[in-house]
C-alpha cells in the first residue's frame, strides 16, 4: 500500500467531508462574487474583486491541507454555480444578492467553519478561515449599507487619512440617489397581469357560465393592465432620471462653486483605491481643466453612473407593458377557440401553470427556491380564481 493511501485511510470521513465541503464552498463564492461585481460601481467592485481572490486562497490553502492528508482534489470544473444561481446574480436586485451573501457568510462561520474535526491542524485552518469569512461578512454588510469602505481591513495610514477627509466631504452631500433595472420590472407586470386577469375571466366566467362575455371582459382588462403598468413603468424610470439628473446638477453646481474642494474630493477617491497622493492629485487636477470632464469622473466615483443620459424610460415602459399584456392573455386566449364549461376549465388549467411558472420565474428577483416561488404563486391563483368565480355564481347576470 503507497504512502498517499495509507495516509488517506488514516484521515476520518468527518475531515475528508469537511475540508471538501469547504473547499466547494469557496469555488461557488469566489464565483458569485465576481458575478456580483460586474454590476457595482467601480469603488464597489474592486473590493467585491478582494473579496473573489481571498476565496481563491482559501481554496488553495483548503487543496493544500487536503493534499498533505491525502486526499484526491477534484477538478475545478466540477464545481459549478447552477444556472439558476448565475441568471439570479445577473438579474436579481444587488441589495438581494448582497443579503443573501451575507447570510452565506454567517452561515459558514456559524457551522462550516466553526465545529472541530477532531483533526488540529485542519481546525487551525478552518479557524483561521473563519475569521477573514467574518471579515467577508461585514464587508458585504457595509457595502449594502453604503458604507463599504468603513470597516475594510486593508487600507493603509494614507488611505485612512483620505477616508476620513473623503467622508467629511460627502458628508454634506446627502442628496445622492440610486435606481434600479427593467428586469424585475417585467416579472413583475407578468405577474400582475395575470393574477388581475385571471380574477376578472374567473369572475365573468362565474356569472355567465362562460359565455362571450369572457372574452370581451377578459380583453379589456388586459389591455388596460398592460397600459397602465406600461405607463406606471414609465413614469417610475423617468423619476430616476430625473433624480439622477438633479445629483448631476447638484455636482456641477459644487464644481462651479468649490472647484478646489471638488478636485480634491476626485484625488480622494483615487487615493483609496491606491494611488500616491501626488499623482492622484496630478490626475484630478488634470480632469478638473475640463469642467465636464470633472463631473463624469465625479459621477462615476459618487454615484456609479457611468452613462449621464439618464434612464431609458421607454425600455422600460415596453418591457413592463408586453410582459404584462401577455401574461394577461393567458386566462382569455381559451375563449377566444371556445366558451361554457369547457372554456372555463382550460382557461382555469393554463391559467394555474402558468401561475407556477411565473412565480418560478420570480425566484430570479427574490432569490428564493424556484419551486416554492412556484407553488406559492399557484397557491395564490388558486385562491384568486376561486374567490372570484364564487363571487361571480353569487351575483349571475
Amino acid at each position: 500500500m503507497s504512502d498517499r493511501q495509507t495516509a488517506e485511510n488514516d484521515v476520518s470521513a468527518a475531515v475528508r467531508e469537511r475540508l471538501l465541503k469547504a473547499w466547494r464552498g469557496e469555488i461557488r463564492a469566489r464565483a458569485t462574487y465576481e458575478l456580483i461585481a460586474r454590476r457595482l460601481p467601480e469603488r464597489e467592485a474592486q473590493i467585491m474583486m478582494r473579496m473573489a481572490e481571498a476565496e481563491a486562497s482559501h481554496r488553495q490553502r483548503l487543496e493544500s491541507r487536503m493534499h498533505e492528508l491525502g486526499i484526491e482534489v477534484p477538478p475545478a470544473e466540477s464545481v459549478r454555480l447552477s444556472w439558476l444561481a448565475r441568471a439570479q446574480a445577473r438579474v436579481a436586485p444587488v441589495d438581494r444578492l448582497l443579503a443573501a451573501r451575507e447570510a452565506a457568510e454567517d452561515d459558514e462561520v456559524g457551522g462550516l467553519y466553526h465545529h472541530p474535526t477532531g483533526d488540529p491542524k485542519t481546525d487551525a485552518l478552518l479557524h483561521s478561515i473563519r475569521a477573514e469569512e467574518q471579515a467577508h461578512s461585514t464587508t458585504v454588510s457595509d457595502i449594502r449599507s453604503g458604507t463599504e469602505e468603513a470597516k475594510e481591513p486593508d487600507l493603509t495610514p494614507g488611505q485612512q487619512h483620505a477616508k476620513a477627509r473623503l467622508d467629511k466631504i460627502l458628508g454634506r452631500e446627502n442628496w445622492h440617489r440610486t435606481g434600479g433595472g427593467w428586469i424585475s420590472g417585467a416579472i413583475y407586470g407578468a405577474n400582475d397581469g395575470l393574477a388581475s386577469v385571471f380574477g376578472i375571466v374567473a369572475g365573468v366566467s362565474g356569472a355567465t357560465g362562460g359565455s362571450s362575455f369572457v372574452l370581451t371582459a377578459g380583453a379589456a382588462g388586459a389591455i388596460a393592465s398592460a397600459l397602465s403598468m406600461a405607463t406606471g413603468a414609465f413614469l417610475a424610470e423617468r423619476s430616476e432620471a430625473e433624480v439622477a439628473h438633479a445629483n448631476l446638477e447638484r455636482e456641477r453646481k459644487e464644481i462651479e462653486l468649490h472647484p478646489e474642494e471638488e478636485c480634491e474630493e476626485l484625488s480622494l477617491f483615487y487615493q483609496l483605491k491606491g494611488i500616491d497622493q501626488q499623482t492622484a492629485d496630478a490626475m484630478a487636477a488634470q480632469l478638473a481643466r475640463n469642467p465636464e470632464a470633472l463631473l463624469k469622473a465625479l459621477a462615476v466615483e459618487e454615484f456609479g453612473i457611468s452613462d449621464t443620459s439618464g434612464a431609458n424610460a421607454g425600455q422600460a415602459a415596453i418591457a413592463a407593458g408586453i410582459s404584462t399584456g401577455l401574461g394577461a392573455m393567458i386566462p382569455v386566449i381559451p375563449f377566444i377557440f371556445t366558451h361554457g364549461v369547457l372554456g372555463i376549465a382550460i382557461s382555469a388549467g393554463v391559467s394555474i401553470f402558468a401561475h407556477f411558472l411565473v412565480g418560478a420565474a420570480k425566484s430570479f428577483v427574490t432569490l428564493r427556491t424556484w419551486w416554492a416561488a412556484g407553488l406559492e404563486m399557484t397557491l395564490a391563483g388558486i385562491i384568486v380564481g376561486g374567490a372570484t368565480f364564487l363571487v361571480g355564481l353569487a351575483l349571475p347576470t
